[in-house]
């Protein structure tokens, strides 16, 4: 499963929701981040917390992965279709272009919080029951 940094944020900021996706976190086989996704957590979360974002990563064991030509390719496409003024109803911003790639690119489902994303072709993570 590919995580957005909508829920790492979601996760380390303590918002309401946290424990449902530290939940699905948990469940997951495999986990992975792009590492444009790593870095863009880490510049939204700021320094002070960034021992925490590695505390997190290492603790679920998640994967950050190399983000290559082919991912940065998908990255583009899936601007041009669902980005910011493209007309689709995604909106999606450039940190959302990482995850969508490595998600397209592995063909693993898109863990994220909000909708943008449903709004693409990405197969979206379920959270657990």
């Amino acid at each position: 499963m590919i995580v957005d940094t909508s829920v790492l944020v979601a996760v380390l900021r303590g918002e309401p929701d946290a424990a449902d996706w530290l939940e699905a976190l948990a469940a997951a086989d495999r986990l992975a981040v792009a590492a444009p996704t790593a870095l863009e957590t880490a510049i939204v979360l700021g320094p002070p917390r960034h021992a925490e974002l590695d505390a997190l990563l290492d603790a679920a064991a998640a994967e950050v992965v190399p983000f290559d030509a082919e991912h940065a390719r998908i990255a583009r496409l899936a601007y041009a279709r669902y980005g910011k003024g493209s007309g689709s109803a995604a909106r999606l911003n450039l940190g959302d272009c990482f995850s969508y790639a490595l998600a397209h690119v592995s063909g693993q489902p898109l863990l994220f919080k909000g909708d943008d994303f449903h709004h693409t072709d990405v197969t979206a993570a379920t959270l657990p029951d």
